[in-house]
């Protein structure tokens, strides 16, 4: 009973392969199919998928470089692309997200489209939305009542506050009746500059920028993973045996934030290692590099964000670094190549 209609799809699919192999139809249902289905691959999948046909070969290498011309996968406001004259690594492969992440969010994004055809099509800001204040009814408790801020006076919203010598702000939150246009939201537009990721042949990739950026300007956020201390301290110890062979290098950043009353700290823990934004590339310096972090609290939310801003003005082409913090002379320790004159010739790490 079933067998005519096998026999007409057998015919269709016969007469798409013999359409696949003319040389004026490059392009068949079958990579049309590819097509979709390449920007999902990882790099070893794609490396294999390119051996099996001349047209897969093309496709695969055409989403190659569409994927080293955007490290942000168009989820930030310019394309960030990679740049390597040292060897044959085109890009570096991780998931991208533009803001802070929970591990349980993660866990259900294991792959993310990246180097697909309609490349330049805007994505919209993945992320989650932040742990905040509620009351009983679950509805938040914090935040200002303003539609929009002054865009000549800022300072008039009840969220705003300057930076202090502790190097902390609060912007306008999930509970504030303003859009992302808000002048007091101005480091969760996502990055604004013009960057690039730079290949080097002993610290490997570096974050450059690639125009003039003005001291105080804001630049990125760190995002990646929110960790338990628990969670953190366990991946830490598992990067610290990876990385004993010199070929992997983690993304763990590590923050304590000392509380008014002086006698205790909250412990922010960021893991941009496999889930993360541009930041994961900016490089450590001994000297404290032209970057300084600043801790920037949304109303109503529980956990701050880390954003760097310029410590001065900062030229074209120049990389971009900061402290990864005190440095712990260790035997086992990795070493650093900041190539300032102060380097400890170590990198900082925490203790494990």
């Amino acid at each position: 009973m079933w067998e005519p209609d096998t026999k007409k799809r057998c015919q269709t699919n016969e007469h798409q392969q013999q359409q696949q192999q003319e040389p004026n139809n490059p392009t068949g249902p079958f990579l049309q199919c590819f097509e979709l289905i390449l920007p999902w691959l990882t790099p070893i999948e794609l490396a294999n998928i390119s051996l099996t046909s001349k047209s897969l070969n093309q496709l695969s290498k055409s989403t190659t470089l569409r994927r080293s011309s955007d490290a942000s996968r168009s989820f930030e406001n310019l394309p960030i692309p990679f740049h390597n004259t040292i060897d044959d690594h085109p890009y570096a492969h991780f998931i991208y997200t533009p803001s802070q992440i929970f591990p349980s969010s993660s866990s259900q994004l294991q792959r993310q489209s990246w180097g697909s055809l309609d490349f330049s099509s805007s994505a919209s800001r993945l992320g989650v939305e932040p742990v905040s204040l509620v009351d009983e009814l679950g509805h938040s408790v914090s935040g200002c009542d303003c539609e929009r801020c002054d865009d000549e006076d800022p300072d008039g919203c009840p969220c705003f506050s300057e930076m202090d010598e502790l190097d902390m702000a609060n912007e306008c939150g999930p509970s504030c009746g303003c859009g992302l246009e808000c002048e007091n939201r101005l480091t969760q537009r996502g990055v604004s500059l013009r960057l690039k990721i730079v290949r080097d042949r002993r610290k490997g990739w570096g974050l450059y920028a690639d125009q003039f950026i003005e001291k105080a300007q804001f630049v990125c956020e760190y995002a990646g993973e929110l960790l338990t201390t628990k969670e953190s301290t366990n991946r830490q110890q598992m990067y610290d045996k990876l990385a004993s062979d010199g070929r992997f290098s983690s993304a763990l950043l590590v923050l304590r934030e000392h509380l008014p009353s002086g006698k205790a700290c909250m412990r922010i823990n960021i893991d941009a290692t496999r889930m993360g934004n541009v930041a994961r590339f900016i490089n450590h310096s001994c000297d404290g590099g032209n970057l300084v972090t600043k801790l920037v609290r949304s109303s109503g939310a529980l956990v701050p964000r880390i954003c760097f801003f310029a410590s001065r003005d900062i030229k074209e082409n120049e990389e971009l670094a900061f402290s990864y913090g005190e440095v712990r002379l260790r035997s086992n320790g990795l070493q650093c190549f900041c190539g300032s004159s102060s380097c400890f010739g170590t990198l900082p790490s925490e203790n494990t």
